[in-house]
């Protein structure tokens, strides 16, 4: 099994930025993707950012040029710099390991740290 413990959330001002922080613990493949998705009241889950173990990162497009994902294979640790910070932005947000096997996978979930962009 596998825990994903995130951290780093909290309320910023629009402009601001934060550092969200993932530890992955337990039974980790060495072939994997890290990454962060949100979810906004009323909305669906939509990817933010992820990397992959060998180092492709993917963003969505509406972080892209503001968030900057990155990992620590050793520490299994995953980061989101996020800068310029907007309204919009406020969301729950959730690590998320997947597991690659090659003919199959394994997703992970972490709770959620709320991000509150507000004046």
């Amino acid at each position: 099994q596998v825990q994903l413990v995130e951290s780093g959330g909290g309320l910023v001002q629009p402009g601001g930025s934060l550092r969200l922080s993932c530890v992955a613990s337990g039974s980790i493949f060495a072939i994997n993707t890290m990454g962060w998705y949100r979810q906004a009241p009323g909305k669906q889950r939509e990817l933010v950012a992820a990397v992959t173990s060998g180092g492709i990162k993917n963003y969505g497009d509406s972080v892209k040029g503001r968030f900057t994902i990155s990992r620590d294979n050793a520490k299994n640790t995953v980061h989101l710099q996020m800068n310029s910070l907007k309204p919009e932005d406020t969301a729950v947000y959730y690590c998320k390991l997947v597991d690659d096997f090659g003919d199959r996978t394994a997703d992970y979930w972490g709770q959620g740290t709320q991000v509150i962009v507000s004046s």
